[in-house]
């Protein structure tokens, strides 16, 4: 008895409406976070997101791969289970309900309805049979007659098929459910738990991945990527999983003919399309297609998306620089494809240059962060506007040119990775060519700005900075200094402690740039003179670095520069860039020359048998909940007595507006053919 009452118990919990509302809870909970957070990322996206603290709790969460995670297919699951066992129990007293028409009614339950009253009529019940019989037919009712002892009543429906929606929306759940469940790799994850499949890492050659990281053609539900560079075939799909991949057996062969790649004025991207040639594993048959974003293509039960794009190998020609400051190296060449690791052993280096990325375009805005200085009425005007009328910042989006990402990696294997660009960016009415660097993935890039010459060219900041930084140049530039400072006039004293003190100044720049500077200052000065001293050694630094600059032409047989007010920028933005490169963090600057792009596109991949399924529930969701909420279940009844009284009484499945109206419309077109009669 005991387990027959635990088993009826958990029979009504699981089909009872609070579970099944308590289920699609956490699956809408579910659905918004896999919404939010993009799903199936490398873990280390998620690392540099989240951090240390919270991507482990995530993980084992498994909210990178919500819709896949064993919970929540398990929810899938009882959700099923919950709404087909109450679809189970409700069927037989709902058609039940829906069948009968309560032609027993007794007199006492009608005279309880909220829409009820009687009326006296003269008419006989034998009589009134066939014209109300009409009446109610006409109305849209479905009647039933009982010929009671006391008189004749009439019980009539209508909308009986509302139930319907019930059974349209429950079992539509169950649809998308089950549709949910077969597109949940649910036989991966088994063939996982059990040992069959282990997921690898990414960073090997696709032929060297063995058979227990492949999933073959016959895999009955798979999303994946597929990378293809132009000119280039492939046949698997990249899977990602937890934190490595699974590659998946494609039944066809994907060859990418052209890339194509449209941009609007300011440089974004407006169109990209894929030119594909599909060649069938087993007969050899090629179909050839186009596929854009938003117009996939299905061949073989496998929709393919223009998902999409990436560098394909493009190749790239470098000039490397030198920037240790006693090295005298000129410039020299190297180069390589998108994904090589270039040796570095020149010169007594030992690094390795892996080129990571190339992009032929970066959409930058570059606007000024401060806004025109605007008068007058219609200034006063955008001043008040509201957030829809207007943008808080100053947007002006522009290409600002190609650019590389790559790492230096030491012989010790620490690397740190740059980002240069192509061509020299105007910031600040000055031309610069950008070079940002950082030593976490999940830092952000901190940029250094290397200043143009009059002819637009980074050399001079190179030239100055080998001599202002080289020690065994200090004192000849010390001498320098002072001569051109002080004249003929000053004493020997005077000439000694300038430059003695113009010598330590470029030492301590030399050192750590003007972080070194700074701490000086602050060591050996007063608090209230500091500001003075800073002005001072700036000076100084100016100087210097216009006898480094034509010390340097002169060594190259150049004139030396012409004391101009651009000129005097370039020296103080090459101090800066100096600075900045002592903590630049490698021996090696890298300037991109010439390219020649290889696009590759990426394709996404589904096999996803539910979608059909998933579908046809929607549509049947729909119409349920169509049925429900807008067909109204009417039964009209009317008792004729024998003692000449008739009682009219209406219910209605659900309280609307037009109740009242409708029973009164009837009640009175009743009344009429019962006449003559007195409303009572």
């Amino acid at each position: 008895m005991r387990n027959r009452s635990t088993a009826r118990a958990f029979y009504e919990l699981l089909s009872s409406m609070r579970f099944a509302i308590s289920l699609l809870t956490i699956l809408g909970i579910a659905s918004i976070i896999g919404t939010v957070l993009k799903q199936n990322e490398p873990y280390n996206n998620y690392l540099n997101q989240f951090g240390p603290f919270w991507f482990p709790v995530f993980e084992a969460l498994d909210l990178y791969a919500v819709y896949n995670s064993a919970w929540f297919l398990v929810i899938l699951a009882f959700l099923v289970l919950s709404t087909t066992t109450c679809i189970v129990r409700q069927t037989r007293p709902m058609l039940k309900d829906m069948r009968s028409f309560r032609e027993n009614a007794r007199e006492a339950s009608l005279a309880q309805f909220a829409h009820h009253d009687r009326i006296t009529t003269t008419l006989p019940p034998a009589d009134a049979r066939a014209p109300l019989s009409a009446y109610l037919s006409r109305a849209g009712f479905a009647l039933r007659i009982n010929e009671r002892s006391d008189g004749l009543l009439l019980a009539a429906r209508q909308g009986s098929w509302t139930r319907w929606g019930y059974f349209l929306a429950h079992g539509a759940i169950v649809l998308i459910c089950v549709g949910g469940l077969l597109d949940g790799n649910l036989p991966l994850r088994i063939q996982m738990a059990l040992g069959g499949k282990q997921v690898t890492s990414g960073n090997q050659l696709i032929s060297e991945i063995g058979p227990e990281s492949r999933l073959g053609v016959d895999n009955w539900s798979y999303r994946g990527n597929v990378f293809i560079p132009e000119g280039k075939s492939a046949n698997v799909g990249i899977l990602n999983v937890k934190d490595g991949i699974l590659l998946q057996d494609l039944p066809f062969t994907v060859s990418l003919k052209k890339f194509h790649l449209d941009h609007y004025e300011s440089g974004m991207p407006k169109r990209f399309a894929s030119d594909i040639i599909i060649t069938d594993n087993a007969t050899g048959q090629s179909v050839e297609k186009t596929i854009e974003v938003n117009k996939p293509f299905e061949y073989a039960g496998i929709m393919m998306y223009q998902a999409s794009f990436e560098d394909g190998g493009s190749r790239l020609k470098l000039t490397g620089h030198d920037l240790r400051p006693a090295s005298q190296a000129s410039p020299f060449e190297t180069g390589g494809a998108v994904g090589d690791s270039l040796k570095i052993s020149t010169r007594g280096l030992e690094y390795t240059l892996e080129l990571v990325s190339f992009k032929p375009f970066n959409i930058e805005n570059m606007a000024s962060n401060e806004a025109p200085a605007e008068t007058g009425t219609l200034a006063l005007l955008q001043k008040n506007l509201g957030s829809g009328a207007k943008s808080p910042t100053r947007k002006d989006m522009q290409n600002v040119g190609p650019s590389i990402q790559y790492k230096l990696r030491d012989a010790a294997g620490q690397a740190r990775e740059y980002q240069n660009y192509m061509l020299p960016i105007q910031q600040d009415g000055a031309w610069y060519l950008l070079s940002g660097m950082r030593a976490e993935p999940s830092a952000p890039f901190r940029f250094m700005r290397i200043p143009m010459d009059m002819d637009g060219r980074p050399d001079s900041w190179f030239a100055i900075r080998q001599v202002l930084l080289d020690p065994t140049k200090h004192e000849e530039i010390a001498r320098r200094f002072t001569a051109a400072a002080l004249g003929a006039d000053a004493g020997p004293e005077t000439r000694s402690r300038l430059q003695e003190t113009t010598a330590r100044s470029l030492e301590l720049f030399a050192q750590g740039g003007f972080e070194s500077l700074g701490r000086f200052i602050e060591s050996s000065v007063p608090e209230g003179e500091r500001d003075k001293a800073a002005d001072v050694f700036i000076k100084i630094l100016e100087g210097t670095a216009w006898e480094a600059w034509k010390m340097a032409r002169a060594a190259s047989g150049q004139p030396a520069p012409e004391a101009t007010g651009g000129n005097g920028r370039l020296l103080r933005d090459t101090l800066n860039a100096t600075s900045d490169s002592l903590h630049y963090g490698a021996p090696l600057y890298f300037q991109l020359k010439a390219f020649e792009e290889v696009r590759a596109t990426v394709l996404q991949v589904t096999r996803s048998p539910g979608k059909p399924i998933v579908y046809l529930g929607s549509l049947l969701l729909v119409l349920g909940v169509f049925a429900m909420l807008y067909v109204r279940e009417r039964r009209l009844f009317v008792l004729i007595k024998d003692s000449g009284e008739a009682l009219v009484a209406l219910s209605s499945n659900r309280k609307s507006m037009d109740v009242d109206e409708s029973f009164r419309q009837h009640r009175d077109a009743i009344a009429t053919l019962l006449a003559p009669s007195v409303s009572k």
